[in-house]
């Protein structure tokens, strides 16, 4: 059992470097299973084919995602916050979601909406309570929030080069996401 936990877990960590770097598409099941140091057939055991594969590294990994912090509407900020620091210390987990979003394919991310749409609601609430802007819909409220808290991401073709000198101060660049989405979402914002 824990031989066929080893392989599992080894196939992922593999599976992680080589979709992050290839996308879907252009990733090689022979190399995962090269770099996990077994046979290509195991990974069709456990995984059934290419796509499940990614699924699961990419379901794994925003576990960790989605656990970045409690989502208050009250406190975009905080939370915006929370997002680009798991971005900027998560590149590979951005590239996989940024592959995800490029191949457009039929793959579904059980968790993803459901989160997304009670994110939606708790943004909607406190727009009608008048504890944030009603300004902007609450669906490109949270998208564009989204939007800035990843925008230094390595995967972002609008944010700066690789050039370690352009991300030399994180809290700073920290301070103006949440500066920025405070500004967004500030209930004395004009409304609708």
């Amino acid at each position: 059992m824990r031989n066929a936990e080893a392989s599992r877990e080894a196939i992922l960590n593999a599976a992680m470097e080589e979709f992050s770097a290839f996308g879907i598409a252009g990733a090689r099941v022979d190399r995962i299973a090269k770099t996990a140091g077994c046979n290509k057939n195991l990974i069709y055991i456990y995984f059934g084919n290419k796509e499940t594969l990614f699924t699961t590294v990419l379901e794994k990994n925003l576990e960790y995602a989605f656990e970045v912090g409690t989502f208050n509407a009250e406190d975009l900020s905080g939370f915006a916050s929370g997002v680009f620091d798991f971005a900027m210390a998560h590149p590979k987990v951005m590239r996989l979601l940024m592959w995800f979003t490029l191949e457009q394919n039929s793959l579904n991310l059980r968790d993803r909406d459901v989160l997304h749409d009670k994110k939606l609601q708790k943004i909607l609430e406190a727009q009608n309570t008048g504890k944030i802007s009603a300004a902007l819909p609450a669906n490109f409220l949270l998208t564009a929030m989204m939007s800035i808290a990843t925008a230094y991401s390595a995967v972002n073709p609008f944010g700066p080069s690789l050039d370690p000198d352009a991300l030399k101060d994180l809290e700073a660049l920290k301070t103006s996401v949440a500066k920025a989405v405070t500004l967004l979402a500030a209930p004395n914002s004009p409304q609708r």
